[in-house]
């Protein structure tokens, strides 16, 4: 690493108290001018909601400005919440939160240099021929750079924000906090369940050898399936807060939009398979559906798996019920419907049946598709802006939110996530096919 190298990067806060103190100073700030602009709005006979206080444009820079700052849980608690819970949330929140979706700034060389002394201890360097100081990618937890040892061999190294682990707790916390300002979220939004959810998926995230672990396990349940390649992890530098693996390359999965149609239907049914599996199948899914984990290798017209930090199994009686819940959709009936979509936690019994019936109709146009033999045309299709229309309606009429199990939010982050790529790519995939084998156990 080149010394010289210092003039970009903004340091990670890693204690608990500073982490605490930008949250709160975040709050503080966001109620004290909230408070001054409706006293204003009075004085000028004006009764403002708390929603118009606390939610201006300068508010919503604000607090993704200081989140995507702070890295680590609070920057991942609020992708989660944006993508988990978006359809529940105001238009303005959802807004604040998906700017955290962009990305994270890196870490400077010397707080880097400091988190790989206390993961290789003094002199680590003296094991590679090369160590690239500036990430090729930084998210929120970790940011990765290449590497090649002195046998020649290349790695991909994700480094650990400092503190991460130990703030996980304390960023939640506070955060749920931020979240609770009148306003910010609809009533009846059930946050505690879906705070205790992320802060699971944080820990294991922000364990590196677990991730280990994982991507040996996937690895394990693809073997034999040429369609994929996945990196591997390299024991000997791998600890809780670094994780090294071999370099896997490959083009960003958004070239494929340059390929034949009919190599990106091969890839989009690939892929919408592997899903199938990892739910049906594996009962071990990556959830984190970002673009950035996915790469396509033109040479060898394999797709290329990374990240497996969000890699998470389900309750025993997740994968069944959507099953009885994919048999109902493909045969239309809307009693088997309901009553799958009430097992699964969509809604409960006692939810006002226009509630029950919105709910019902978004699900009927979601399913139409896997009724319709043949390439459906996922760019084509107007039915996600048909379901966001009516699940507006439903927020602007609706006194309160109900919201499915939490583990059921990640399945639809990982689903919602595959159809964005799959609409971007322009591709066609023979759902009915696809799906069929995957109604009964």
């Amino acid at each position: 690493m080149d010394r010289d190298d210092e003039d970009y990067g903004r340091p990670v806060p890693a204690g608990r108290l500073a982490r605490a103190a930008r949250m709160g100073a975040l709050a503080g700030g966001i109620g004290g001018r909230a408070l001054a602009g409706g006293l204003a709005r009075l004085a000028t006979g004006r009764r403002p909601r708390a929603a118009e206080l606390l939610l201006t444009p300068a508010h919503a820079a604000r607090i993704a400005g200081q989140l995507a700052g702070m890295r680590g849980a609070a920057m991942k608690l609020g992708q989660l919440v944006s993508m988990d819970a978006g359809e529940f949330l105001p238009p303005e929140m959802t807004a604040i939160l998906a700017r955290l979706r962009e990305g994270a700034e890196p870490m400077p060389p010397r707080q880097l240099r400091a988190q790989l002394d206390r993961a290789w201890g003094q002199g680590w360097l003296r094991h590679f021929a090369s160590f690239a100081p500036r990430p090729m990618a930084a998210a929120s937890i970790g940011q990765v750079h290449r590497a090649q040892t002195k046998d020649g061999c290349d790695l991909a190294i994700k480094v650990q924000y400092p503190g991460v682990a130990a703030s996980i707790d304390s960023d939640i916390r506070n955060l749920g906090l931020l979240l609770r300002m009148p306003g910010l979220l609809p009533e009846g939004i059930d946050l505690p369940p879906l705070l205790e959810e992320a802060r699971a998926q944080l820990r294991a995230e922000a364990d590196y050898l677990r991730e280990a672990d994982q991507m040996r396990a996937y690895a394990g349940l693809l073997a034999g399936r040429s369609e994929f390649a996945l990196p591997a992890p390299v024991p000997e530098f791998c600890t809780p807060e670094v994780l090294a693996m071999t370099f896997v390359p490959g083009d960003p999965i958004e070239t494929l939009e340059a390929q034949p149609q009919a190599v990106r239907d091969r890839v989009a049914h690939d892929l919408a398979r592997l899903v199938l599996d990892e739910l049906f199948a594996f009962n071990l899914m990556q959830t984190d559906p970002n673009f950035a984990n996915y790469r396509w290798q033109p040479e060898t017209g394999r797709i290329v798996l990374l990240d497996f930090g969000a890699t998470r199994s389900f309750s025993q009686a997740l994968g069944p019920r959507f099953r009885r819940l994919l048999a109902a959709a493909l045969s239309g009936e809307r009693a088997a419907i309901r009553a799958a979509a009430i097992e699964i936690g969509y809604f409960r019994e006692e939810t006002a049946p226009a509630h029950q019936d919105a709910l019902l109709e978004m699900m009927e146009m979601a399913f139409a598709p896997l009724r319709q033999p043949g390439l459906f045309d996922l760019a084509g299709t107007d039915i996600p802006h048909r379901i966001s229309d009516l699940a507006m309606q439903m927020a602007r009429t609706r006194s309160r939110a109900e919201m499915p199990p939490p583990e059921v939010l990640f399945l639809h982050r990982k689903f919602g996530g595959l159809y964005l790529l799959l609409a971007r790519l322009r591709a066609r995939v023979d759902l009915t096919d696809l799906v069929r084998p995957y109604q009964t156990s």
